[in-house]
């Protein structure tokens, strides 16, 4: 992968998390990545000048391996009208909301892969969703899948699933955020400063994570060892069951998907 050359159309932050892993882990050479989005030429200089990229020219996009579509999913059809895509270049989208269908019909018929990554990317600790068009090959699957790793870890899903992952993991750090949030609050209710608070909860969160990685249990059968019948654990979810907080979950995903699919329609 190291020599394949990638174009990146769009320089914002989740083109910059990709580049950085990509860099970072050494999985594809600095010189072999270009980049360029519309106007901002002060922020390719800055890309260039932290990574070693360069900024794009025509040359670059005719002679690309792969194109990563990571512009705003509005200006896709104006971005590639101006940049028509040579046969046998692949395409990889971080558009959210833009399906394969919609990208075929402006890049034509072409190996294309979407991705659905998070913010956490740009710690290369992002869960991302993929899913490929019926051009892509399993040795090229296998090629992308590499690059999508550099950003953290993958899951392979239907283009239909897509919306699940969108509702799950693509906005999955704001649901961890605000349950932060909201057990910063409860701990300050309860007596502590909120900084103590934050640490407690973060570092349980990432705790119990890492026990359901390390065991492979079930999360039901993790929670069960540690709620005791009449205990403080068992008194907590008590509450939460009677507030019935698993339909809340169910119904914000829901509105989540639901407002995915939408947003989809908007580019088809």
């Amino acid at each position: 992968m190291k020599n394949k050359k990638i174009v990146f159309l769009g320089a914002g932050a989740m083109a910059e998390a990709i580049v950085r892993g990509l860099v970072d882990k050494e999985v594809v050479t600095p010189a072999n990545i270009a980049m360029k989005n519309n106007s901002n030429t002060e922020r390719l200089q800055e890309l260039n000048a932290r990574y070693g990229t360069s900024i794009a020219c025509q040359q670059d996009l005719d002679n690309a391996d792969i194109v990563v579509l990571a512009m705003k999913p509005k200006d896709i059809a104006e971005v590639l009208q101006a940049h028509p895509l040579k046969d046998g270049i692949a395409v990889i989208s971080v558009l959210a909301g833009v399906s394969i269908a919609t990208i075929e019909k402006y890049a034509g018929k072409r190996p294309i892969a979407r991705l659905m990554p998070n913010t956490s990317a740009t710690i290369g600790c992002s869960t991302s969703g993929a899913t490929f068009n019926d051009a892509v090959t399993p040795k090229l699957q296998h090629d992308f899948t590499q690059l999508f790793e550099a950003i953290g870890t993958v899951e392979i899903v239907t283009e239909e699933q897509m919306h699940a992952v969108t509702a799950l993991a693509g906005s999955g750090p704001a649901y961890m955020y605000y349950l932060i949030e909201c057990y910063e609050k409860a701990g300050v209710a309860l007596g502590l400063d909120v900084e103590t608070a934050r640490d407690l909860m973060i570092n349980t969160m990432m705790g119990a994570a890492e026990m359901l990685k390390r065991t492979g249990e079930d999360p039901a059968v993790l929670r069960e060892k540690v709620t005791s019948y009449k205990g403080t654990t068992f008194a907590a979810l008590e509450v939460l069951r009677e507030h019935h907080v698993d339909d809340i979950i169910k119904a914000s995903t829901k509105a989540n998907a639901d407002r995915s699919r939408e947003f989809g329609k908007l580019y088809d």
